[in-house]
């Protein structure tokens, strides 16, 4: 469970239809190769795929939104099933625009971030995550952080979490 008191941690966790990542630092360890040509390769783990698969079967909309403009945020994303918008100057802006399209409240919304530009859509949703080695700016408006870092689990950490307390629901749903 999050990092907060159980009952509001369940609340929020139940109430979230939709999960909004950065990408660098959160689906990957925030390192980078470059190549002699100038191309970059990044490290995220296999595990988010099934993490993702099991949200995306409770119905919860899921998206990638991301300050860079990188052929491998694309591809990783494709891969992934992940809506995915790059070029982003205003996290927030965009957060906010999906929320909408989707008729989803940005109560209902989990932004997970890592780093200061992430720190406006952040303070925008109703489940504001950082990634266990977040950047110390962004820990104070985070509602949960993390176990794990960035690019090691901490996106499937939050699916896992996350479709816990969906599943939850609906078994007490089912009982009463």
């Amino acid at each position: 469970m999050p990092d907060m008191a159980d009952a509001v941690a369940a609340d929020l966790l139940r109430r979230v239809r939709l999960i909004v990542f950065d990408f660098d630092g959160v689906f990957t360890d925030n390192a980078v190769w470059v190549l002699e040509d100038g191309r970059e390769l990044v490290r995220c783990t296999r595990m988010d795929g099934i993490g993702l698969d099991r949200l995306r079967a409770l119905g919860i909309h899921l998206a990638i939104v991301s300050t860079e403009v990188n052929p491998v945020v694309s591809a990783r994303a494709r891969k992934l099933k992940l809506r995915c918008i790059q070029a982003c100057d205003d996290k927030a802006a965009a957060v906010r625009g999906l929320a909408e399209e989707l008729g989803v409240s940005l109560g209902e919304t989990a932004f997970v971030g890592n780093d200061v530009n992430d720190l406006p859509a952040l303070t925008l949703v109703g489940l504001p995550v950082v990634v266990a080695d977040a950047h110390e700016d962004v820990h104070p408006v985070a509602r949960w952080r993390t176990r794990r870092p960035g690019g090691h689990g901490a996106v499937r950490e939050i699916c896992d979490t996350v479709a816990r307390a969906h599943e939850e629901r609906a078994a007490l749903r089912e009982t009463a």
